[in-house]
């Protein structure tokens, strides 16, 4: 990145941060779920890389007078010509922006989700090279969220296969605890399934959902038909209840599934499911997951990686307090937090000091109260987990980094 791009993004930074952490939505958002950056025509951002691509995103103009709609529009431009990402979408998003996901290019990232009506987003990655190019489209997941996962200097894409599960069985995707969750990382331009990798994740999720299993409705369940469809001989609430038992049991399965382990999946389809109905609905799994996101991945990883390599952590603290440094910092891109609570002795007006640690994505891996305060604000740590960056840069690849912020509690 040149002297002079350096410069540009050092200033921003230092007047951007100060604002997003004061006038942002107070708003809590769930990795999977949080708020686009365009929604309804609400919101923009902005960036331009080293290489003069200029990213835009916000409300979308009518064609004959310029004015906002309630849609959202997305563009990459350079040298006075223009590349048309998205338009007329009810929500937008940028998930990554000057990082490179293993495609051998920095990229900039979008979500789209065309209207209020899909289930999902399609995740668009464009290089940021003149011209910009559409290198993938990823379609059929939630929010998507790329991040060096274990800090090895690796890139995966997290997201759930929502395409494959809505209408299974009638659900619908409010109605889980979550869809199933599958990894990607690129090798190059292949794109890989590498939810295997990650086996301890989704034994959490497994451990969370057993113990939410009641042994009763459990059993009751396993009388039932397995469909629960309308029937005289159950109630509404009894349907209900035993509707709740079976999706559990579902994302068990699925769980064990999309982390490549098939005969356990089975093992406890067949522990928990009717058995007159068990054939049906394991037909109907690998049929839904066979149509899912898996459809649009080129192979899949053969097991848990040997992590040997650590990423280097770039001290970027000292180029925002003016100080020479090696890196240039981080900039935002979401950063939004819970409202302040008002208290006694004027604790609102006090600032609470941050220590992040943010990926190649410019992802937050890690989050501590740093300062002398004694008593962390659990609210505002748990938002700074899900702030967006674009990420530091030295010799112009993009970095992990250590960054101090100093965040003022009003509004």
């Amino acid at each position: 990145m040149s002297k002079r791009a350096s410069g540009r993004l050092h200033q921003r930074l230092l007047t951007l941060v100060p604002y997003l952490l004061v006038c942002a939505v107070a708003t809590l958002c769930h990795a999977q779920s949080r708020d686009a950056l365009c929604s309804h025509g609400s919101g923009s951002f902005q960036a331009e890389f080293r290489s003069g691509v200029k990213a835009r995103l916000g409300a979308a103009r009518t064609p004959d007078q310029g004015l906002a709609t309630r849609a959202c529009e997305a563009t990459l431009s350079w040298d006075r010509q223009e590349v048309v990402v998205a338009t007329q979408a009810s929500q937008l998003d940028v998930d990554v922006f000057g990082a490179d996901l293993g495609v051998g290019v920095p990229v900039a990232a979008f979500q789209v989700k065309k209207s209020d009506t899909d289930c999902c987003m399609a995740y668009q990655i464009y290089s940021l090279q003149k011209p910009p190019r559409l290198l993938r489209t990823i379609t059929g997941g939630d929010f998507f969220g790329a991040s060096d996962s274990d800090l090895d200097g690796r890139v995966e894409i997290w997201t759930a296969d929502t395409a494959a599960v809505d209408g299974f069985e009638t659900l619908v995707p409010g109605e889980l605890d979550f869809p199933p969750t599958i990894v990607l990382r690129f090798e190059g331009s292949r794109l890989l399934d590498v939810s295997s990798e990650f086996r301890p994740y989704f034994d959490q999720e497994i451990a969370k959902l057993r113990s939410g299993l009641d042994a009763r409705d459990l059993s009751d369940f396993k009388s039932s038909d397995g469909k629960l469809g309308v029937s005289a001989s159950l109630s509404a609430q009894q349907i209900h209840r035993l509707r709740s038992i079976k999706i559990k049991a579902l994302e068990v399965v699925w769980s064990y599934l999309y982390s490549d382990r098939e005969p356990e999946a089975w093992r406890a389809l067949a522990d928990m499911w009717p058995a007159s109905d068990l054939e049906r609905i394991r037909v109907a799994i690998s049929h839904a997951r066979a149509h899912g996101i898996l459809a649009q991945v080129d192979g899949k990883s053969l097991g848990a990686p040997v992590r040997k390599n650590h990423a280097t952590v770039f001290d970027a603290s000292s180029a925002i307090e003016g100080n020479k440094s090696e890196v240039i910092p981080p900039q935002p891109i979401a950063m939004r937090r819970p409202a302040p609570i008002a208290s006694d002795g004027g604790l609102a007006d006090a600032e609470s000091l941050l220590d992040l640690v943010i990926d190649s994505a410019g992802k937050v891996r890690s989050v501590e109260k740093a300062g002398v305060k004694k008593s962390p604000d659990v609210d505002l740590i748990e938002a700074a987990k899900e702030w967006t960056f674009i990420p530091a840069f030295k010799d112009e690849h993009a970095v992990a980094s250590h960054l101090r912020l100093a965040v003022s509690a009003k509004r």
